[in-house]
């Protein structure tokens, strides 16, 4: 598994970028990223923040949800955070694991919803069935940077 994509925006429903690396904060998410400033969509107080602070995707999901719906997405449609090669959720479960300096473990999936449905005009809730990814959050603060690998830390 390794780091493919970094993506981030700095403000709910508006554009995402790509970044070649990023510092990642304990209880905060990505540096300028909409939910490490607490501007995310979903940055209420009745939701877990712990949830809301790196969401991950594997490499393989745009080209399923292009097939699924005939389209021709970016990874920066799909507001998820970090794109990872191989991503294997049966070997990262309630693991730690790095990137990086960053450690993490995955707190749950992250479904499709209507948001980002509403966002493109499609029907994501079809396109990301079952490959939408997961929310993690983070455990140490450092750096990561595309091409990092993911390391799973030992018991």
């Amino acid at each position: 598994m390794q780091l493919k994509k970094i993506i981030i925006g700095a403000y709910a429903s508006q554009p995402l970028h790509y970044v070649d690396s990023i510092k990642a904060i304990a209880g905060k998410g990505l540096e300028g990223d909409r939910y490490y400033y607490k501007r995310g969509t979903f940055n209420k107080p009745q939701l877990n923040q712990n949830a809301r602070e790196v969401t991950l995707i594997d490499e393989k999901a745009l080209d399923e949800c292009n097939s699924r719906l005939d389209t021709q997405l970016d990874f920066l449609d799909l507001r998820r955070n970090l794109v990872v090669s191989n991503l294997d959720y049966d070997i990262l479960k309630n693991k730690t694991f790095s990137i990086g300096e960053v450690k993490f473990i995955i707190i749950r999936t992250a479904p499709p919803c209507g948001y980002i449905a509403r966002l493109l005009g499609q029907d994501m809730m079809k396109g990301l069935k079952y490959i939408g990814g997961y929310r993690a959050k983070i455990l140490q603060s450092g750096t990561m940077s595309v091409g990092d690998k993911i390391m799973i830390e030992e018991d």
